[in-house]
């Protein structure tokens, strides 16, 4: 989502800095200043305690990760980690290459994950792990981030991206599935359910947003006016502007990735429950996908609107949202529970836009209880009876 992008912008230019400073300081100590002697010969005068701040500094600004990350989170109990499950590369409807896996019994259920922005599939570790025990869970790359590519750069969109999720859907067969979308997947889900409401209604069982929002997410964030305001003279520019410099712009959020700063920004997504591993995988995704396709799709998000797309659906919906949510607060998810006429809402306290990483337990519990519903469908009637 754009405002993380724009705190992991902010700290990796402080990270940056902090390099500056570093060479900077190592320089003058290299440099000293020439003395002349009595005798009239030069020499050269270093001050050492610039080395050895520069030193410092270097060190920091290169190897601060494990000094500053467990500051960050608490110690984990059950690490998560960006580990892989053995997928399948697919066609997608979009003419994009997209990476797949699928787990449980093939007999069971279908629920389809979609993941957010700047992640891949890895970020479900723990909905992977628990869904499929009762259900059939397939989940997917979304076309630039991943193993999963695009048709080309300009085939990064939403539009993009709910036909892709068509693609997914049909390897479940004459089976209907639940969705379950996080930030941008959420919006992906909606962006289908806006353009094709007949397919939506005819092959989905139910749907679960998780944190996500229904419009372009700089109106639904925190501080929206002042992101608004910016869009057009610098948000857009400066992302333009690291697409064009994609290898010095990747550089950077590596450097900043081991000086720890990149942990800093992400953990303003996080709430009160964070791990020590789920902000080093959610770093490590965000990190290690390409800059240049990011931006991308934040540019598109800015372009998004799904508003009542939602209303036009007849199978149910569940809403999840995390009470301290400010990439995406509360009140989208209480508007999309509302336009759909039957949605339900569901917060959960102390958790921010990564919730459902930080509480899986809970987040993963209501989405199994909703979807075993959701297939279920409407208990039978009596006869003689009226709905």
């Amino acid at each position: 989502m754009p405002l993380l992008i724009i705190f992991r912008f902010v700290f990796m230019l402080l990270s940056l800095c902090l390099l500056g400073v570093a060479a900077y300081l190592l320089w003058n100590w290299y440099d000293g200043d020439l003395v002349r002697q009595a005798d009239g010969d030069l020499i050269r005068i270093r001050t050492d305690w610039f080395l050895w701040a520069g030193i410092a500094l270097l060190g920091l600004s290169l190897l601060g990760r494990p000094l500053i990350s467990p500051l960050l989170g608490k110690a984990d109990t059950d690490p998560t980690s960006a580990v892989r499950s053995g997928g399948t590369m697919v066609a997608g409807a979009s003419g994009s290459n997209l990476y797949v896996e699928q787990l449980g019994s093939a007999e069971a259920p279908p629920i389809v994950l979609v993941h957010g922005w700047a992640m891949d599939s890895t970020i479900w570790f723990y909905a992977k792990r628990d869904l499929s025990r009762n259900f059939r869970v397939l989940c997917w790359d979304l076309p630039g981030m991943g193993r999963s590519t695009p048709a080309s750069p300009s085939a990064i969109g939403l539009t993009e991206f709910a036909q892709d999720l068509r693609t997914v859907i049909g390897l479940a067969g004459d089976q209907k599935v639940v969705l379950v979308g996080h930030s941008i997947g959420g919006m992906t889900i909606q962006t289908l359910a806006r353009d094709d409401p007949a397919f939506f209604n005819a092959h989905v069982a139910g749907t679960v947003l998780v944190n996500t929002t229904y419009t372009n997410p700089l109106k639904t964030m925190i501080l929206s006016g002042l992101a608004q305001a910016i869009r057009w003279p610098l948000l857009e520019p400066l992302m333009r502007l690291a697409i064009l410099l994609q290898p010095l712009v990747w550089l950077s959020a590596w450097q900043s990735y081991l000086s720890g700063s990149a942990h800093m920004a992400n953990r303003l997504g996080f709430g009160k429950y964070v791990t020590r591993s789920q902000l080093e995988h959610t770093t490590l995704l965000s990190t290690r996908n390409s800059p240049g396709n990011i931006h991308r799709g934040n540019l598109a998000m800015f372009r998004w609107d799904a508003t009542k797309a939602m209303a036009h659906i007849t199978s149910p919906l569940l809403v999840l949202a995390g009470d301290l949510d400010i990439v995406t607060k509360p009140e989208a998810g209480r508007t999309i529970a509302h336009d759909h006429g039957h949605g339900i809402y569901s917060g959960f306290e102390g958790a921010n836009h990564m919730g459902f990483l930080e509480r899986p337990d809970a987040y993963n519990a209501a989405i199994a209880d909703f979807a075993a519903t959701a297939h279920a469908g409407p208990a039978p009637q009596p006869v003689g009876s009226s709905v």
